[in-house]
């Protein structure tokens, strides 16, 4: 993830700032959502004083990626006010946009304090088994991948849809997740990590709700965009609980939400995420 995570500069204009990143292979061959998100999160980090940190994003995938080349990140200063400042970057593989999204930073200000609470009788993350304990023994690269290649530790309270349904028809659930090495103590290299975990698993709360697993024939899934608020800071290196509901599923889309929060109970982010989910007919031959 490190790789993934390191942008270069080549070169900056008059209110433009351009970069270039690697992409990370999957099984899929298409760029990870959370990869690109992060990187584009970076991006717009590197043009932003130092003092202010990003606390909200919202981005639109526009294509597919191509994880066999590079990713060009072009950020436009759009403004920078007394306490707050506003980036749009776009991605760009073979001169098209993949990934629109606009960023805010905030300094840090005092204010009004309070939030959810941690939900209660979730057990501990080492209580609960691994992708690579699941996955592992599979000779399959996508089973492979997801158990020894991700460069988080996801771990599910309820029994994950890999390959089986949940045990009841359920539009929620909680994952555990944790990096799978320890990260440096750059605190805006931990959030763009979390941005880039905030993809994982965010649209299974659809699949749960309808009987649904990664392994069922002819499923066709994608995000279409992805919004995400940064409240406190956290490391990621250290547990956190990501709390998924999906309110609604319509038209081919569903939404889904999600919070995270420490170990400690404390949130630190929340997510909201439309994907396209289109599942064959029962009557299609």
């Amino acid at each position: 993830m490190l790789t993934a995570l390191t942008l270069t500069s080549t070169g900056a204009r008059t209110r433009e700032d351009i970069f270039t990143a690697p992409s990370l292979w999957t099984p899929q061959r298409r760029v990870f959502g959370g990869q690109v998100a992060a990187q584009a999160v970076l991006a717009a980090m590197q043009t932003v004083e130092a003092d202010r940190f990003i606390h909200s994003m919202h981005g639109y995938f526009l294509r597919p990626g191509d994880d066999e080349q590079p990713i060009t990140f072009s950020v436009d200063r759009i403004h920078d006010g007394r306490s707050f400042s506003t980036r749009r970057t776009q991605a760009y593989q073979n001169g098209q946009p993949i990934l629109s999204m606009i960023a805010s930073f905030q300094d840090v200000d005092p204010g009004l304090e309070h939030q959810d609470g941690l939900p209660e009788g979730v057990p501990d993350p080492e209580s609960l088994p691994s992708a690579a304990e699941i996955l592992g023994s599979l000779d399959h690269p996508v089973a492979q991948y997801w158990a020894n290649n991700r460069p988080f530790d996801l771990r599910h309270v309820d029994a994950p849809v890999y390959f089986r349904q949940g045990p009841e028809a359920v539009a929620h659930q909680a994952v555990w997740l944790r990096s799978t090495r320890p990260l440096p103590d750059d605190d805006n290299l931990h959030r763009a990590a979390l941005a880039y975990a905030s993809d994982y698993t965010i649209l299974e709360p659809i699949m749960r709700r309808h009987g649904i697993t990664w392994a069922t024939p002819g499923l066709k899934m994608a995000s279409l965009d992805h919004a995400m608020w940064w409240h406190r800071f956290a490391r990621v290196d250290e547990w956190l609980l990501y709390v998924q509901e999906s309110p609604t599923a319509q038209g081919g889309r569903g939404l889904a939400l999600g919070r995270i929060f420490t170990r400690e109970g404390l949130l630190v982010a929340s997510v909201a995420q439309e994907g396209m989910v289109r599942v064959p007919s029962p009557d299609a031959h």
